[in-house]
């Protein structure tokens, strides 16, 4: 397997050199940047698409957590947070962070953090290999997605879906109803829920979530992408050829191309 494709993002220069040091001890990991501010590190992001950025949080101007805000979810690289400050572990694994390392950084936890970014590849690969099998299945026999994937899990109409979804954040217990989901994006083991109220962040697979769901009205429109169809309101086609759909709210949700035809069936219905 090829190494990660890494971006390191500090404001000091002795702890990127350092950590850059540190990381040529292995070869699971090649160092394509370095980056001494946000704005740096989203141009950088954008040149040369790492897949693992290791991320500061405190910098001056953007800090780490604004960088995230800045990416998209399906093209949001893994993040591992080196900082001296453990006071940020909660927020960091809420926007998506495989890790969260303290300075010094310990050789132990660094291996830790590599080893958990590894696993993270290999579930997205695992995923798009999925995907592309699917795609190939409703282009040989004009099924849809969803369709193709109650043929290999096999369909039960019969089940009983939650009326609400239970999220634990910290000690807290929040209760979402699935009325009120009108779209849901992933990252890793993360979910986005996003209400009316508000958006939940949930730990979870996007396979997990799924299958809590009732298929009849959330629709898989992307890769990291599920939508309420009650939701939608209508669509647009960008000149690249894209398909935005539009939902109840104002949010805009891209399509995967497999995922088109699901997609005009909704506005169909």
């Amino acid at each position: 397997m090829s190494p990660l494709r890494t971006l390191i993002v500090d404001d000091e220069q002795l702890a990127r050199r350092g950590l850059a040091l540190r990381l040529k001890a292995f070869p699971e990991v090649q160092v394509v940047g370095e980056c001494s501010d946000g704005q740096q590190a989203l141009l950088a992001i954008a040149e040369h698409e790492p897949e693992l950025v290791f991320l500061d949080i405190q910098m001056p101007g953007m800090n780490g957590f604004d960088v995230i805000a800045h990416l998209q979810g399906d093209t949001l690289p893994m993040i591992v947070f080196v900082t001296a400050y453990d006071t940020y572990a909660v927020e960091a694994f809420k926007v998506h962070a495989v890790d969260y390392v303290l300075k010094p950084v310990e050789e132990e936890r660094l291996q830790e953090a590599i080893s958990r970014a590894l696993e993270h590849r290999e579930q997205r690969e695992s995923a798009r290999s999925k995907e592309r099998l699917v795609e190939l299945v409703m282009g040989l026999t004009g099924a849809s997605a969803r369709s193709v994937e109650d043929m290999a899990a096999g369909d039960d109409r019969s089940r009983q879906w939650p009326e609400k979804i239970s999220i634990r954040d910290g000690n807290d217990i929040h209760l979402v109803r699935v009325d009120d989901i009108r779209w849901i994006d992933a990252a890793g083991d993360y979910m986005c829920l996003h209400t009316p109220a508000g958006t939940h962040i949930m730990r979870s697979t996007m396979k997990q979530l799924e299958s809590m769901l009732d298929p009849e009205r959330f629709v898989r429109v992307h890769r990291s992408t599920i939508v309420n169809a009650r939701d939608v309101v209508g669509a647009h086609t960008l000149e690249s050829g894209d398909m935005l759909l539009h939902l109840e709210g104002g949010a805009r949700v891209k399509v995967s191309r497999g995922c088109r035809e699901r997609a005009r069936e909704l506005l169909e219905a």
